[in-house]
């Protein structure tokens, strides 16, 4: 079977630790589909650096630089034209590591023919007795984009696209013909090249947009200027002369409906063409389930379960149902969709829900890691059908404590598809909401009882609870933005989140306890020196995370000592906290003092800052803001890969270790909790599983570590993009408010400006420094604060301020206000900007 692990092993095997695709296929016996799977699998170890791509056909395996000065890292170009190369610390020589901070400044005329976002091998070529560093890129190692996507222009000479992304900072040459896409466009890696010698004429394009059934038509293009387009890089830059590329797929004009989504998927690389074979895959399944099937799971499908989401929502994979049993404890049922069943290891779904890692969400669509036959209809726990489902059943006693749980394939049919906004209704006691729901009314009643006593176990354990607010937009009729506001959670969203939380822990302490290799949710304890900066900024609130005095270690570097030698100055002391005890509870305490306080939005925000992110690992390191000492994702597998995983592996154990019942039927695993697991701390326990030896289960680590690495840079990536729509989506709503005044909160105060954050509206934007105009201004570091230094007027965090609406910069989506006075007088940034020399002088 073929797999990464396989090509890497064989590649290691060859003389120089390299080979070529025509090798790979003749020596791994490929024909048909595995040879496309190959190119798949290459193309993808290439992009994660597992392999460098020599040239057009020759595949490599990275080789540790022999030169002490040699580092690989991430390039980040600024629009200026020089750049930052973030260093990986592994490619670190031990020399490099103790002198070099920060990241590595790359000079325009050092940059070569790197772009944006390449991981990079660089030549560090000096680094100063602070610590920083200059250099130059040696090559690229790793293409971040094979497209780019940007505004076409027609030119005298040549025509061309601007990228929209401003830190690709080279415009990118269309050579004639290769302005007209094909009629459908595909992906980069099997579209046709256009090889006309001669601009074609313009023609009608029919565009995949997100979904394979979900395509839009378009119109014809007789004028290109100014349009969106997505293009191929087929040369990359020079230090003379742009890259040059050909347009793969017409978007549209940027400010037309619907454009800004299809720009950030593209910029993203986000996947969102399911290729042929994995819809025929999906349009095979059948509908049906077949009875045989049906006879060796647990029937739920008397019992009032319902699922519960938001009101657009399409993919249903939870379902929930909570009953009274004797004796006064709860009995809990969560139902996750069994999308395993389905998507098998190594099919094309598989393939590509791998690839995809997880569905992105955008205001007004989604581009989903299944496709719609599986993850709207045959996988999706629809009202009122019988669907597949893993089951965990737990009993909890009044104290929320769980006594045991049974893990079990299951059948449910859904009685109601609830949204929640009408689970809240009924619980609230809205007549219309449970006269409709009457039937429904006592189990909703008993989920809202469960789900605080879980949330006050929780809390009696130090979990953290930051209930910060998140962007809603709210179309009009015509699919406008018409606001911007807070997301609302009720205790309909409070009980769903307790009980995924409930099933996830189990699961986890369940494969854990059977010594199986598995995925694991894992968010490590904060680096001391994020405590540490937290703790200065609390303080000048008043607050502490009562951490107590924090050990500083103080080191001087040999270089800087060797350079403050005879010249009569102090060598450079660097302040490094060192190892700080900390616990969740300590975060609790402090957002539980500073609930309803002016300051908790700004507190919350850097106490969640001071955190680290949670991520995917193959070994258990425990959860520190759950204060959960093993935690897996089991509930969403039609919208994450590793649920998928999770739910592989568990029905493996099922399939082989379960109670046997007519015959050899497994029907479920039946456990108890460990009852150490909250009492013990997280060391000890780790201690404790190391002593137990190995683990077994249907997948390796190995391939289980490379799913977690994978699966985490797909999470970030749907962040990012997700995240950078929102902030076009606010620059935009913002455009037609220039000049209007708003109340707001400063949420940052930072060297060149403060941030703030407007009360009404989740919408947040830069005052910068210079525009301050009725004093000069400096940031002090100590304080944090901007201060004037004639009226000692001062701009301090969670200080309330009125802001109006300066200017908007759609291409870096970014909001500028000024300080909003009754009678502004503003002098010019002329003058403005003579002042300020002098002051410097």
């Amino acid at each position: 079977m073929l797999s990464d692990s396989a090509i890497l092993k064989h590649i290691a095997r060859q003389p120089k630790r390299s080979a070529g695709f025509k090798q790979l296929v003749r020596e791994l016996g490929l024909r048909g589909d595995a040879r496309r799977e190959l190119d798949t699998r290459l193309q993808k170890l290439v992009a994660t650096g597992e392999l460098v791509q020599v040239n057009s056909d020759l595949y490599a395996l990275p080789q540790p630089a022999t030169d002490k000065n040699l580092v690989v890292g991430r390039l980040t170009m600024h629009r200026d034209g020089f750049g930052f190369v973030i260093p990986d610390a592994s490619s670190l020589s031990p020399s490099l590591k103790s002198r070099l901070v920060g990241d590595i400044f790359i000079a325009p005329h050092a940059i070569g023919n790197a772009m944006h976002g390449d991981r990079v091998l660089v030549d560090v070529t000096a680094v100063r007795p602070d610590g920083r560093a200059e250099g130059r890129i040696v090559r690229p190692v790793v293409r971040a984009h094979p497209t780019v996507v940007g505004i076409f222009h027609y030119g005298s000479r040549h025509n061309s696209v601007k990228p929209i992304d401003s830190k690709i900072t080279m415009d990118i040459v269309i050579p004639a013909g290769a302005e007209i896409p094909d009629v459908r466009v595909a992906p980069p890696s099997s579209a046709a090249v256009n090889t006309a010698g001669e601009k074609p004429a313009p023609r009608k394009k029919s565009v995949d947009r997100v979904l394979g059934d979900e395509a839009a038509l378009r119109e014809e293009w007789d004028d290109l200027e100014g349009v969106v387009v997505d293009v191929e890089i087929t040369e990359w830059p020079t230090p003379s002369h742009n890259p040059k590329g050909r347009v793969i797929e017409i978007l549209g004009r940027q400010d037309d409906f619907g454009v800004d989504v299809e720009i950030t998927i593209r910029k993203f690389h986000l996947p969102h063409h399911f290729p042929a074979a994995t819809l025929k895959e999906a349009q095979n399944i059948p509908a049906l389930i077949p009875a045989q099937e049906l006879r060796h799971r647990r029937d739920f499908r008397a019992l009032p379960i319902v699922t519960i989401d938001g009101e657009t929502a399409r993919d249903f994979d939870d379902a929930v149902t909570v009953r009274h049993l004797d004796g006064g404890n709860f009995e809990l049922q969560v139902h996750i969709a069994d999308v395993a069943q389905y998507v098998t290891p190594e099919s094309a779904l598989d393939q590509e829900a791998r690839l995809r890692g997880t569905s992105v969400y955008f205001p007004d669509r989604a581009v989903p890691m299944l496709p719609l036959e599986l993850s709207t209809d045959i996988c999706s726990l629809r009202p009122h059908l019988d669907r597949l489902v893993l089951s965990c059943v737990m009993q909890i006693d009044p104290r929320g404590e769980i006594l045991g749980y049974e893990l079990c394939e299951g059948v449910i049919r859904s009685a109601e598809r609830m949204t929640y906004t009408a689970v809240n209704a009924v619980i609230e006691g809205d007549a219309a909401a449970r006269q409709k729901y009457a039937a429904l009314v006592p189990t909703f009643e008993l989920m809202r009882d469960l789900a605080l006593i879980l949330n006050r176990k929780r809390r009696r354990r130090g979990s953290i609870d930051f209930d910060l607010p998140e962007p809603v937009i709210e179309f009009d009729e015509f699919g406008l933005m018409k606001s911007i506001s807070r997301s609302e959670r009720n205790i309909a969203h409070r009980l769903i989140e307790e009980f995924m939380l409930s099933a996830n822990e189990c699961v986890a302490q369940y494969l854990e306890s059977k010594r199986i290799a598995s995925l694991y949710r894992v968010h490590e304890k904060p680096d001391a020196k994020r405590v540490y900066d937290f703790e200065v900024i609390a303080a000048t609130f008043g607050y502490s995370l009562g951490v107590g005095p924090l050990p500083i270690h103080r080191v001087q570097f040999k270089t800087d000592r060797r350079a403050a030698r005879g010249t009569g100055k102090q060598a450079r002391t660097i302040e490094v906290p060192k190892d700080v005890h900390i616990t969740p509870r300590m975060y609790q305490k402090l957002a539980a003092k500073i609930a309803g306080k002016p300051e908790e939005r700004i507190l919350s925000y850097l106490m969640l800052r001071s955190l680290k992110q949670a991520r995917y690992s193959e070994e258990n390191l425990g959860h520190f803001a759950l204060a959960a000492t093993s935690y897996t994702h089991f509930t969403s597998p039609i919208r994450r890969y590793p649920d998928l995983i999770v739910h592989r592996i568990l029905k493996d154990v099922l399939h082989r270790s379960a109670e046997r019942r007519d015959g050899d039927v497994p029907v479920g695993v039946f456990a108890e909790p460990d009852s150490s697991a909250d009492a013990s701390p997280w060391s000890k326990r780790r201690e404790q599983r190391e002593s137990l030896g190995p683990l077994g289960g249907p997948i390796s680590t190995e391939e289980l570590h490379e799913i977690a690495e994978e699966s985490s840079q797909s999470e970030r990536r749907a962040d990012e993009a997700e995240r950078d729509l929102m902030e076009g989506k606010k620059a935009k709503f913002m455009q037609d408010r220039i000049g209007e005044d708003f109340d707001g909160l400063i949420t940052s105060v930072t060297k060149f400006g403060f941030f703030v954050e407007l009360t009404d509206l989740f919408v947040e934007g830069l005052v910068p420094l210079n525009t301050l105009a009725d004093d000069f201004y400096t940031y002090h570091e100590n304080t944090r604060q901007i201060v004037g230094q004639r009226s000692r007027k001062t701009y301090s965090l969670g200080q309330r301020i009125r802001v109006l609406v300066d200017r908007i910069d759609p291409v870096e989506k970014k909001i500028q206000f000024a300080i909003f006075e009754e009678t502004p007088t503003r002098p010019s940034s002329k003058l403005f900007s003579r002042k300020s020399k002098r002051k410097r002088r």
